[in-house]
């Protein structure tokens, strides 16, 4: 400071040095402190898994966080806070495979994976696994606290990379305190007294941010640091576990603690006479003290870490007036500097002015306002906002006289009025200098020669620089219009808030009634603090402003820079003796500040255990994620609190998750009522509800390879994590709030106290709440000590029973009792702790008081414990003889009161139709503020229960076939009600509906939810609570069919055991949480017997392939009314589930074959394939198999499509099964005489010949090759009420001259698209909505690939035959299979392919007439003559032919096809059956339509646009092969891999979802819901399980 008075220094100048040799802080401070731990905990976390696995050694927890498609959290999953690293754990990442995310994909995030110290800019990476078949995870070894970010960058579209949405995850950090002995005694609950109870132990225990109880004192009520162990003797003896100080820093001229003069010296006050030796900081005696308070009381320590602001005397700020907010360095500030001035001036001059100095009215205060508007006007601030009128002018003139205009070169301006000129200057940016900067008077300018060009563009009549000018002038005027009007409502506003800062200071009845205005106590409260060291030093650069608060601001908004104006409008409520510290966004922005801050927090986290952030929501996140990172470093596990006032949760958790604050501190005080004060201790201390269901249900064990890479495989549990709140630190009051007594009433808190030491968090008070105090202290004026007042005596007020209740708080966090239940009724509160493993609890009952004065007991209704035994502890009421404020000079007293005990009340013991409860009835004498604890326990308790629970599931499923676990996961209502005799159907749940499933899956769809969130208020809880129906319900089901599936005893007998012990052991409250403990762990043995019974390609698959190998099991049972034998009941496979589901509407042989490779044969169900196969080949007939097979009973000839399929899936089967192609050989009994006799099946000519597969297969050619003409069986209305009678003609031809095979009419539909129309008022009965007559393209390609199959078994020798007899040209001969399937292939394109190029079509066979699309494949050949343009229809079923006869297609015309039908057909869950473009184009399906649209009426339109699942399996699998045969895929295939992956996406995100956990049937428009859907459909898995399993065995041959 002398070098400045000297002129040695220019002030304002940076100087680093000056952190350690400047004369604010002339003692010799230490160096940046030493971290307290040799190795990072990061580096002990590396160490922990790469060494070996000790004996005993706990399994690793793994929280698992899953993302979304797009490599980042879902919302709720966005901020993710995790425990304490007590040992290492994992904190596993997992994105389904691929996703777009996993697209080349990076996982990045600034934890340190290498060990090394946290930098948070410093990021680590791993890369994702690029597979398709298996999950992706990336495992991160966690062992160090922080507050952490990730996200995943991937590649996208052309090349670019994309960064994912960013996620965070906080870790609490390791706390440890010295153990404590217990309160109670154990036997008879009594209160150990002090010295036997709550005794400090020699070890250690980590402690859970929960467990703290935290107690703030203020040290200069303490008296010196040597005078402070009688102050942590008592807090310790009152039950708390850590102190929180307010700054122990030196303080400035205010005395306020939060007003530090020196951030690196402690204040004197606390040091023996007061002083601090010269060469100390005073830090080692303070850390010595601390020290002591936490070996000998138990004790650790918290303290304020004060960022924002300094005291406004810190000498320092002389020497560095950079570090604050002043004109020279902000400069809008400038009006603001002189309006506070001006403020201070007025002030001294009102008795000079004859003006009231001692306000003591209204009329009072406006007369003073009067003469201090006038003021203000007259200091002309509009000056600041406007542009100089005639300084324009004359600027104007000059340049148009030096020639140096620039010409306008924007929109047209010529003749556009003043006002719409001015518009346009305002609107370019940069024209109008200093513009809204407020930096100075008459700051505000236009560029002249700007200027100039745009007057000479818009007044083309004018040319003398006078009149240009003159007119410029006008155009000004119009500027400042605005600017005018903004000083007007800027002034008027600074006005208003000054009037109301003085109102409230100086007359409000609660304010602080300040007195006499003067030089020395202005108006108001000032702006800025004078620094000056000089009577010559620059005012602009030595006024820095102070720091303040401002109602509902923007906390990510700096008040003190533009665009606010606050200081000028004076809307700071401004903190006199705190001068605002000016940081910028990063340190090389002002240097020294930044070094010197750091030192101090640096300097803190080496002596306390945590802090508090004051002030948290003003200070800049850079500047606080800079000060802690720095402060983790020292002190790796340091706790970190915070008070925000944002009025936002959002911006709550934004604040928290960036500067890894633990905890959040809430106030008792904000609940204004009973019901509001239960609402917060809910949302705050609840825990977890009782009767919770994530922690035992959504665990799941595995082994895991180290998350090093190095070090051996270890068991595990996996945790699913859920989105998390900020942590809440529960204060009943804090040290800056109105005392209870003016709050609500002195009784209260007692109630209060023990309502927040019963909550689940962390829980703070002040000594003054405990001893009562009847008003707030003021940090600043208030110079008395406390008075060390313990725990028995008048002046302790309710600390006897706050050490019992602080000390069970402790009890009950470290033994885990984290759930609970919060029950207002009335002024009463219920409180009721529950450990979840031993369900012992502890429950309070709590008379709140928000009023006062009232005495009376107040109602409550009995509370009754189910099934529970209740033992009392404690009951204790409060007596206040007076609320008058003691006198006592020396000392801080509380209110003279008595704890009065509340005798033991009579716990009855009763019973009613839901059992045996314990009834507590509140005694007669209860007042408000009284409160009773009690132990409760579960009566009868079942220790074992859980555990029991959840073991031995496995074994009973293990040995079940894939069919009994149909019984045990699926069945839908109708399918059980058939199998049982309409003895058992759906269960129906009260207020939810019935469940889609009778088995366990039925039940996991509302219990996915209610166990991972504990949403213990579902209609399913709530019937559990009610009795035992569901519980009996499940197993009695599988009972009953044993006989039938003898295998069933098993899980019947597993589930009733556990059942009937639930039902025995527990209270009806707790019955949903083993219920779904119960299903869950039943759940994961049944879907992990169905998982091991299927193909390596399901078993190692992620979680899409195996949900959708479920869909296999959803769809195979057995039924009594429909069988694969007329005579014996046989598992069948179900079209869909819940139309197609049981009697002749169950089994058809199109929907099997579609559906047989997927379901089946992917999954490595060969048996049940060959079965379904072998049953439909008894069938054939007229060298077809049934449409519908109706238990081989009465079957349906009326399919064209039908053989080809089946003939495809023999392929398929020949092709994957283990000795596949033994099935040829196989030989089965017909069901129909081969000359097509119709025979019922009991007829002794039914099955009495045979046929081996190879003859079957032969036959179906055969026959179609020398053609098939017959009538259905049965035609007419008794077969198909709505065909008319020509449509049950069959006919089907082979065109020999393209090898074609063709059939159908107008009036009947063979093919898939089988919709038959039924409306009479439509005139549509008896009209097919889609005939494809003709040859339909995918027939084409099955008869393709079965003719080129059959041909190469014949090369091989493994086929009895050559070919087939036709007569062709009027000549029988032998066709060879391979002169047919080449007749095919030179055939195909040219009558198939509608070229892109008009000028190719005389190439193919087409009517360019009837051509809709280009580029395209016909979805038929040879439609019939009055409906050829059907041939043209761009639909889905080209791809079919293209999976399984890729040969018949040039690569580029199929990937053209194909890259359009992604565009064009492709939807949400399926592919549109129709082009959008198309006449007959109708997206929404819905049979009950009875209008007369024939295009819609009674769903005429099923396959003309509605979007249909299946056909989607097979445009990815053909877009796959194309693709990477002719497209980009051809030297990127990851690239085609993962555009078709992204297709997935819906289907995924839906199986996952929905209640029958399959995929729909079809969809309308965009995905649209169909009413007439079945919700999950065979074939509409099974295709994308051949797509996902193509994926798998490309991956598998690279």
């Amino acid at each position: 400071m002398a070098s400045i008075k000297n002129g040695n220094k220019k002030p304002g100048s940076i100087n680093v040095k000056n952190l350690k040799g400047n004369s604010s802080n002339s003692s010799s401070r230490s160096s940046t402190p030493a971290p307290l731990t040799p190795k990072t905990p990061a580096e002990e976390g590396l160490d922990f898994f790469g060494g070996a696995v000790k004996a005993g050694e706990e399994p690793i927890r793994v929280y698992e966080l899953r993302l979304g498609a797009d490599g980042g959290p879902s919302k709720d999953l966005e901020y993710v806070r995790l425990p304490p690293a007590y040992t290492p754990y994992i904190l596993r990442v997992s994105i389904e495979a691929g996703t777009p995310a996993s697209k080349n994909g990076v996982f990045k995030t600034n934890f340190p994976l290498d060990g090394k110290t946290f930098a948070r800019e410093r990021l680590s990476e791993r890369t994702l696994p690029q597979d398709f078949s298996k999950p992706i995870q990336i495992d991160l070894p966690i062992a160090q606290a922080g507050a952490y970010k990730y996200w995943i960058e991937y590649e996208e579209g052309s090349g670019v990379r994309t960064k994912g949405h960013t996620g965070y995850f906080n870790i609490d950090p390791v706390l440890k305190l010295k153990a404590r002995s217990p309160i109670l005694d154990s036997e008879s609950l009594a209160v150990l007294p002090p010295g036997k109870g709550a005794v400090v132990q020699d070890n250690y225990v980590d402690l859970p941010l929960d467990g703290l109880s935290i107690l703030t004192v203020v040290s200069k009520w303490m008296g010196p640091l040597d005078e402070w162990k009688a102050h942590f003797a008592e807090a310790k003896e009152r039950g708390y576990t850590m102190l929180h100080y307010p700054p122990l820093q030196e303080r400035g001229e205010s005395d306020s603690p939060y007003s530090i003069r020196s951030q690196v010296k402690y204040d004197p006050a606390l040091f023996v006479g007061g002083k601090l030796d010269a060469e100390s900081s005073g830090r080692h005696k303070v850390e010595e003290v601390l020290k002591l308070a936490k070996e000998e009381y138990g004790l650790l320590s918290l303290t304020d870490v004060v960022l924002n602001h300094t005291a406004n005397d810190s000498p320092w700020l002389v020497e560095h007036p950079e570090a604050g907010f002043s004109p020279a360095n902000t400069p809008h500030l400038t009006p603001a500097l002189e309006l506070d001035t001006a403020i201070l001036d007025f002030s001294a001059s009102l008795e000079s002015k004859d003006l009231p100095t001692l306000l003591e009215s209204e009329d009072d205060l406006t007369i003073v306002m009067d003469a201090f508007e006038k003021t203000v006007r007259e200091l002309n601030l509009w000056q600041y906002y406007i542009i100089d009128v005639a300084r324009e002018k004359d600027s104007i003139k000059a340049v148009l006289k030096s020639g140096n205009v620039k010409t306008w070169s924007g929109q047209n301006i010529v003749n556009k009025s003043v006002e719409e000129l001015a518009s346009i200057v305002r609107q370019e940016e940069g024209l109008i200098i200093g513009y809204k900067r407020y930096a100075s008077r008459f700051g505000v300018k236009v560029d002249a020669a700007a200027a100039a060009g745009i007057v000479r563009a818009a007044f083309t009549t004018l040319s003398d620089p006078n009149a240009l000018a003159e007119a410029w002038g006008r155009v000004v005027d119009v500027l400042n219009v605005p600017l005018y009007e903004e000083w007007e409502d800027d002034t008027r506003t600074a006005i208003e808030h000054v009037k109301n800062r003085i109102k409230y200071t100086r007359l409000d009845q609660h304010g602080p009634k300040m007195g006499e205005i003067s030089k020395s106590s202005p108006l108001v409260e000032p702006y800025f603090t004078r620094l000056a060291p000089t009577a010559e030093a620059d005012p602009l650069l030595y006024s820095v402003a102070n720091n303040g608060w401002i109602w509902a601001a923007d906390p990510l908004q700096n008040f003190a820079l533009l665009p606010s104006k606050a200081y000028l409008r004076r809307e700071v409520i401004v903190w006199g003796d705190c001068v605002k510290l000016r940081y910028g966004k990063k340190p090389e922005d002002n240097p020294w500040l930044w070094q010197y801050m750091t030192s101090y927090v640096e300097s803190l986290a080496h002596t306390f255990d945590g802090f508090r952030i004051d002030n948290c929501h003003s200070t800049p996140l850079e500047v606080g994620t800079h000060m802690l990172d720095a402060a983790r470093v020292i002190r790796p596990d340091l706790y970190i609190c915070a008070e925000l006032f944002t009025g936002d949760e959002n911006m709550d958790t934004v604040f928290v998750r960036e500067l890894g604050i633990n905890s959040l501190i809430r106030e008792s005080f904000n609940g204004w009522d009973p019901k509001e004060y239960s609402r917060l201790l809910y949302r705050h201390g609840l825990g977890k509800p009782i009767g919770s269901m994530d922690g035992a249900c959504m665990v799941s064990k595995e082994e895991i390879q180290s998350p090093t890479g190095k070090g051996p495989v270890r068991q595990a549990v996996v945790i699913p994590v859920n989105g998390s709140l900020p942590h809440a630190l529960l204060y009943d009051l804090t040290h800056d709030n109105e005392s209870a007594l003016d709050k609500r009433s002195a009784e209260d808190t007692l109630s209060t106290g023990a309502l927040v030491a019963f909550s689940f968090c962390a829980t703070g008070s002040v000594k003054g709440f405990d001893d009562i105090y009847p008003k707030l202290l003021n940090l600043v004026h208030e110079k008395r000590k406390y008075e060390l007042s313990g725990l028995d005596g008048e002046t302790c007020g309710i600390a006897k029973v706050k050490r019992v209740l602080n000390e069970l708080h402790l009890e009950m966090v470290l033994g885990g009792f984290e759930e609970g239940h919060v029950h207002q009724e009335n002024d009463y509160i219920i409180l009721h702790r529950v450990q979840p493993k031993s369900l012992k609890g502890y429950l309070v009952v709590a008379h709140t008081a928000f009023q006062k004065g009232s005495k009376d007991r107040g109602h409550i209704t009995p509370i009754q414990l189910r099934k529970t035994h209740a033992k009392y502890i404690l009951g204790a009421s409060i007596e206040i003889p007076s609320y008058e404020i003691p006198k006592d000079e020396t000392f801080l007293r509380g209110l003279a009161s008595k704890l009065v005990d509340i005798p033991p009340v009579n716990i009855q013991r009763k019973s009613d139709d839901a059992g045996a409860f314990s009834e507590i009835v509140v005694p007669d004498y209860f007042p408000p503020g009284s409160i009773m604890v009690f132990e409760t326990q579960i009566e009868d308790f079942d220790a074992d229960l859980e555990d029991f629970c959840k073991n031995g599931a496995y074994e009973a499923m293990k040995d079940l076939s894939l069919v009994d676990l149909n019984v045990v996961l699926h069945r839908a209502d109708v399918e059980e009600r058939d199998a049982t005799a309409n003895v058992y159907g759906a269960y129906d749940v009260p207020g939810s509906g019935k469940l889609v499933y009778c088995g366990l899956e039925g039940w996991m769809h509302p219990l996915r939810h209610v166990m991972r969130y504990n949403d213990l208020g579902h209609p399913l809880c709530a019937h559990l609570r009610e009795g035992s129906w569901a519980l009996d319900y499940v197993h009695q089901r599988l009972s009953s069919q044993v006989e039938t599936f003898p295998k069933l005893a098993k899980p019947a007998d597993w589930l009733k055991e556990r059942c009937e012990r639930v039902k025995k052991s527990v209270p009806n409250f707790m019955r949903p949480k083993y219920f779904a403990l119960i299903i869950s762990e039943a759940y994961k043995a049944a879907r992990q017997a169905v998982v091991e019974q299927c193909s390596d390609f399901v078993v190692s698959g992620h979680s899409f392939i195996q949900d959708l190998a479920l869909t296999a099991v959803q769809m195979h049972g057995l039924v009594k009314s429909a069988s694969l034998d007329p005579e014996v009941v046989t598992p069948s496979l179900a079209a869909g589930l819940p139309h197609f589901t049981t009697g002749w509407a169950r089994c058809w042989g199109r929907d099997v074959f579609i559906s047989l490779r997927g379901l089946f044969l992917t999954t490595g169900n060969y048996e049940d394939a060959k079965k379904h196969i072998l049953a439909f080949s008894t069938t054939l007939k007229h060298g077809l198999i049934p449409n519908l097979l109706d238990s081989v009973r009465a079957p349906r000839y009326n399919s064209r499509d039908s053989p080809w399929w089946m003939l495809q899936n023999i392929q398929d089967y020949v092709n994957s099964a283990p000795d596949g192609i033994s099935i040829l050989n196989e030989t089965i009994k017909r069901r129909f005489p081969k000359d097509d006799t119709w025979v019922p099946w009991n007829d002794p000519r039914a099955y009495s010949e045979t046929s081996t597969i190879a003859e079957i297969i032969q036959e179906v050619l055969q026959r179609h090759a020398e053609g098939i003409k017959f009538r259905e069986y049965n035609a007419g209305p008794n077969l198909d009420m709505q065909m008319k009678p020509e449509g049950f003609d069959i006919e089907i031809t082979t065109d020999w001259e393209t090898g074609f095979t063709l059939g159908g009419s107008k009036t009947n539909c063979g093919t898939w698209m089988d919709k038959m129309g039924e409306s009479t008022k439509a005139g549509t009965k008896g009209v097919p909505g889609t005939p494809r007559d003709g040859a339909p393209v995918e027939i084409i390609g099955l008869l393709k690939s079965t003719l080129r199959w059959v041909d190469e078994l014949v090369q091989k020798g493994k086929f009895p035959f050559q070919g087939v007899q036709a007569k062709i040209g009027g000549q029988e001969r032998l066709v060879t299979y391979k002169e047919w399937s080449d007749l095919i292939q030179a055939n195909f394109e040219k009558c198939f392919y509608v070229p892109l190029d008009a000028s190719e079509d005389a190439k193919y066979k087409l009517d360019p007439k009837l051509v809709n699309r280009r580029g395209t494949y016909k979805d038929v050949y040879g439609s019939g003559s009055d409906h050829q343009w059907a041939d043209y229809q761009f639909r889905c079923n080209f791809p079919i032919a293209m999976t399984v006869a890729p040969e018949l297609f040039v690569p580029e015309h199929a990937l053209g096809a194909l890259k359009l039908a992604d565009k064009v057909l492709r939807a949400p869950l399926g592919m549109r059956t129709l082009d959008p473009i198309d006449m007959q184009y109708r997206p929404n399906y819905d049979n009950s339509n009875d209008s007369d649209d024939a295009s819609i009426a009674k769903g005429l339109n099923y396959h003309n646009g509605p979007e249909w699942g299946w056909p989607l399996g097979y445009f990815l699998r053909a877009y796959l092969h194309f693709d990477l045969l002719a497209g980009q895929g051809k030297t990127n295939p990851q690239e085609t891999l993962h555009h078709l992956h992204t297709v997935l996406l819906t289907s995924r995100r839906y199986i996952q979802n929905d209640p029958w956990r399959g995929l729909p049937e079809l969809t309308n428009e965009n995905g649209g819901y169909c009413n007439d859907s079945c919700r999950t459909q065979a074939w509409s898995g099974s295709t994308l399980l051949d797509f996902l399993e193509d994926v798998h065995q490309l991956q598998a041959r690279k």
